[in-house]
């Protein structure tokens, strides 16, 4: 699929996030996120965002190899930083006229993150629901400005969502905002 435009928006009347995808081919592909699918899926997409970036930085393997955690994270937060203020996010999303690609949107059960040669990154999906349901599935080939355009908004949702308040208190986040701060506007990617 070739991605035209990128949705991610937190949806509280069902307590999930919702990512639409608008294909180059006016295909839409529409998908849920619950609360425990998002939470690890930042967590394992900043590790592959950060190694990825650090690989795509042109260092050399035995430096890769010795970088901390640290080094890599700083690496990928400066590509982030450079990749989204090129980034459109505030054309509003448009649907395509024609059907989505499946009748209602997945309920993403698991999701695998792996490299690809080309440099991008593959989000592989799949919704496995119980009671003998049909299994759905489809993959994203994300390059560097999608991949990041993609982690950006899913934190922006996840912001929206206030999942990290528990009790009254805030569980930290390098990337929260204020919380005294006003709710997002919704954002797009183009």
């Amino acid at each position: 699929m070739n991605v035209h435009q990128l949705s991610i928006a937190y949806v509280p009347e069902q307590d999930r996030i919702l990512v639409r995808v608008n294909t180059r081919e006016e295909r839409e592909l529409h998908f849920w996120l619950t609360r425990r699918l998002a939470f690890g899926l930042t967590r394992v997409l900043g590790k592959a965002v950060a190694e990825h970036a650090t690989r795509r930085g042109g260092l050399p393997s035995a430096h890769i190899a010795v970088m901390g955690e640290q080094s890599k994270q700083a690496v990928a937060e400066f590509q982030r930083t450079e990749t989204l203020g090129k980034a459109d996010f505030s054309t509003p999303y448009q649907a395509p006229r024609s059907a989505p690609l499946f009748d209602s949107p997945l309920l993403v059960t698991e999701v695998q993150v792996a490299p690809l040669n080309n440099g991008q990154l593959r989000l592989s999906c799949s919704e496995n629901l119980p009671g003998g349901a049909a299994s759905r599935s489809f993959e994203l080939a994300l390059a560097d400005q999608l991949m990041h355009a993609f982690v950006h908004l899913l934190e922006r949702a996840m912001q929206q969502s206030a999942w990290r308040e528990v009790g009254g208190n805030t569980l930290a986040s390098a990337t929260d905002p204020d919380p005294a701060s006003a709710p997002l506007p919704p954002s797009y990617l183009n």
